[in-house]
C-alpha cells in the first residue's frame, strides 16, 4: 500500500530547490483562527500568519500556542527554502498526536521568517475555526475565486456512447487554476442511471459532496459526477445540481463541441 503524504508536506517538498519557481506568500490575515483537539483549543490566535506554498497554511505565534502540550519530535528536514523545520507530538490528556506540528528554526537570509511560529497538520487536529464559522480540508486562500454563472450554452454528456445529460440551462462554475464545471438541473440528467456512492469529498470554498456511479449498457462508472446537497453559504447557487467529471466521461459538449479533456488531480 502506498502511504501517501500529508498535504501540506507535498506542497513545502514542491518549493524544496534553490531554483524554486514556486512562489512562497507569508501575509497576515485578519481572521481569528482556532484548532482544536479534544475540546481543547491547542491554538488560538488573531495573528495569524497565512504561508501559501500552492495552498495555504496557518502558522500561529508561539504565544497563541498550547506549547505545554508540544513535545520535541525526534523528527528535523531542511528546506532549501525556508530553512530548518523541527517537528513536535501534541499530547492532549491521553491522547498524543505524533509530528502534529512543526516551526522553521533558522530560515536562511531572505526567507520569511517563520522561527517564531508553530503550524499543525490540520487533517491531524479534530476541528478548525475562522471566527465562530467551522472550516475543513485547508484555509480558503483569499486570491481564489470560485464564480458561478447562470447560462445558456447547450451541454451534453456522454458516457458508454450515450446521452447521460442534456441541458440548455446550467449553471458554470469557474474556480482559480481549475476548469469549467457544468453543473446542471436534475431534471435534465438522466438519474435513472445514477448510483450514489460511498465517496464524500469536502471542499473549503464549496461545501461537502456526494458523488454518483453509472450504470450503461452493463458496464459501470464509478464516481463519474458528484453534487453538492448543503453548500456552504458563500456557494448557493450549487445545491443538488449535478456536475460530472470531464476527465471521467466520454465526452461533455458544450453548444456542439466537444471540449478538451484536462488533466487535474480527478484524471484517471
Amino acid at each position: 500500500m502506498v502511504v501517501q503524504k500529508p498535504l501540506e508536506d507535498q506542497l513545502i517538498g514542491v518549493s524544496n530547490r534553490p531554483d524554486s519557481r514556486v512562489e512562497t506568500r507569508v501575509e497576515p490575515t485578519a481572521r481569528w483562527v482556532r484548532a482544536v483537539v479534544g475540546g481543547v483549543a491547542v491554538a488560538d490566535s488573531k495573528q495569524v500568519l497565512t504561508v501559501t506554498v500552492g495552498l495555504p497554511v496557518y502558522y500561529f505565534p508561539r504565544g497563541d500556542v498550547r506549547t505545554d502540550l508540544l513535545e520535541p519530535s525526534d523528527r528535523n528536514e531542511s528546506h532549501a527554502v525556508l530553512g530548518e523545520r523541527s517537528f513536535y507530538h501534541l499530547r492532549v490528556g491521553d491522547r498524543v498526536i505524533e509530528d502534529a506540528a512543526w516551526r522553521f528554526q533558522a530560515s536562511p537570509p531572505g526567507a520569511p521568517e517563520l522561527g517564531e511560529h508553530v503550524a499543525f497538520y490540520w487533517d491531524r487536529l479534530d476541528h478548525w475555526y475562522e471566527e465562530d464559522d467551522e472550516v475543513f480540508v485547508h484555509p480558503r486562500d483569499v486570491r481564489h475565486r470560485v464564480d458561478v454563472l447562470n447560462s445558456s450554452r447547450h451541454v451534453r454528456v456522454v458516457v458508454g456512447g450515450e446521452v447521460v445529460a442534456d441541458s440548455h440551462r446550467p449553471r458554470l462554475l469557474f474556480e482559480t487554476g481549475l476548469p469549467p464545471r457544468y453543473y446542471l438541473p436534475r431534471m435534465d440528467v438522466r438519474t435513472d442511471l445514477l448510483n450514489q456512492s460511498d465517496t464524500v469529498t469536502a471542499c473549503p470554498y464549496k461545501g461537502r459532496t456526494v458523488h454518483y456511479d453509472l450504470a450503461v449498457g452493463g458496464r459501470a462508472w464509478r464516481d463519474v459526477a458528484w453534487s453538492y446537497p448543503f453548500p456552504i453559504p458563500e456557494c448557493p447557487k450549487i445545491e443538488n445540481l449535478i456536475a460530472f467529471y470531464d476527465e471521467r466521461v466520454d465526452t461533455i459538449e458544450v453548444d456542439g463541441e466537444a471540449q478538451p479533456k484536462p488533466q487535474t488531480p480527478w484524471s484517471r
